[in-house]
């Protein structure tokens, strides 16, 4: 995205490499920001040195709410002991607990929708079964979504 940017304002860059373009090399991607003048940078590997997880474990992403996703049986197994999907009450009051900490702390939920995306609960899922889940992959690509949302909101 930084060097398509660079290409807008100066079409005579076109083709050439990052460094040509006096852009930093990249390594891996992150969130850059300024804040109180000082420049910020996080990426996955930041996420997982604040909050001491390694980088590691079983990540899903890009599910949709589809009915027919096979997780969607594997999830309800876990969330509510049985193949069908059941309702907030029927769940533990462990897994609420477990619920209302992701919401509101790990992947917090925005708008209106009461229940949980088919990804939030494959994440609940990793805890639940204390399978291991790549936490700082998960909050991080988390971070990306709401920040596209956000701009793209300001957009139209």
């Amino acid at each position: 995205m930084e060097m398509d940017e660079k290409v807008l304002i100066d079409p005579t860059l076109a083709g050439k490499t990052r460094e040509e373009m006096s852009l930093e090399p990249f390594t891996c991607t992150e969130i850059r920001s300024i804040i109180m003048g000082i420049l910020v940078f996080i990426s996955q590997e930041v996420i997982a040195y604040v909050i001491k997880r390694a980088s590691e474990g079983s990540f899903k992403d890009g599910l949709d709410n589809n009915k027919k996703s096979p997780w969607n049986e594997v999830v309800n197994k876990s969330m509510f002991n049985k193949k069908k999907k059941g309702a907030y009450s029927d769940l533990t009051m462990e897994k609420k607990l477990l619920l209302k900490i992701q919401n509101e702390n790990l992947l917090p939920k925005g708008g209106g929708a009461d229940q949980p995306s088919l990804e939030h609960r494959v994440f609940l899922h990793y805890f639940i079964t204390k399978e291991k889940a790549n936490v700082p992959k998960y909050i991080f690509k988390y971070m990306i979504k709401t920040l596209r949302e956000s701009q793209a909101i300001k957009r139209t």
